[in-house]
């Protein structure tokens, strides 16, 4: 069975990509790689509390590598850490990343030509099926997410900290991808068919930051 990485947001793909690649039986995820800003010391992106991301990494069973990052790193700062951390693993015989990507083709090209560098390859398990497609079968697959930031230019206040279900698709206007494919939020899958128990969340408090991203405060329960 060929050892491989995922990269691990946290989010609703990251889980359904992880589900399809455990399905086929092929591979074994020597470990999730998950960017952390060390200064608010949370998942980037998501703004997830990174106890809440060990307690995903311990509820899956699998082992877990942080790659630290300062607020607002720069691309060149993140390559660098993202690359020590690969090459570690290649030597020992990992030749392989699985993405959670579904279709922005400059980003998975960005990915392939990166670890085309140190040898490496690219999985896209849900690479080109339909956001739609995928959203509802994450759902209809028992899978629970709760959305943890949203980008106030596509949608206001009233969509971060929902549960991820058919009520929250009916509701997204037309022009917002439904698994939020460009940015425009962000989840905390907490339980589902990969997890072995559930992770008990609370709400805190909604803040908006940069003048345009919403975020939830999730907190352990």
């Amino acid at each position: 069975m060929e050892q491989i990485l995922f990269s691990w947001s946290g989010g609703k793909d990251s889980a359904l990509a992880l589900y399809e690649i455990q399905k086929t039986g092929k591979y074994q995820i020597a470990a999730l790689l998950t960017t952390v800003t060390q200064d608010y010391d949370r998942v980037s992106m998501h703004g997830v509390r990174r106890v809440l991301l060990e307690q995903q990494a311990e509820s899956l069973g699998l082992p877990l590598e942080q790659i630290l990052i300062t607020n607002h790193a720069t691309n060149a700062e993140y390559e660098t850490e993202m690359r020590a951390l690969l090459e570690k693993y290649k030597k020992l015989g990992v030749n392989a990343v699985v993405f959670g990507d579904i279709f922005l083709e400059d980003l998975k090209k960005y990915r392939e030509d990166n670890l085309a560098q140190i040898g490496m390859r690219g999985l896209f398990p849900i690479w080109k099926r339909g956001s739609r497609e995928l959203a509802r079968a994450f759902i209809a697959l028992g899978f629970q997410a709760i959305t943890t930031c949203v980008d106030s230019q596509h949608l206001d206040r009233g969509f971060v900290g929902r549960l991820f279900d058919e009520q929250f698709l009916s509701e997204l206007p037309a022009s917002v991808d439904p698994c939020g494919e460009n940015g425009e939020f962000h989840s905390f899958a907490f339980d589902g068919p990969i997890f072995r128990k559930k992770i008990g969340i609370a709400k805190g408090e909604v803040v908006l930051r940069d003048n345009r991203f919403y975020y939830c405060d999730l907190l352990p329960a």
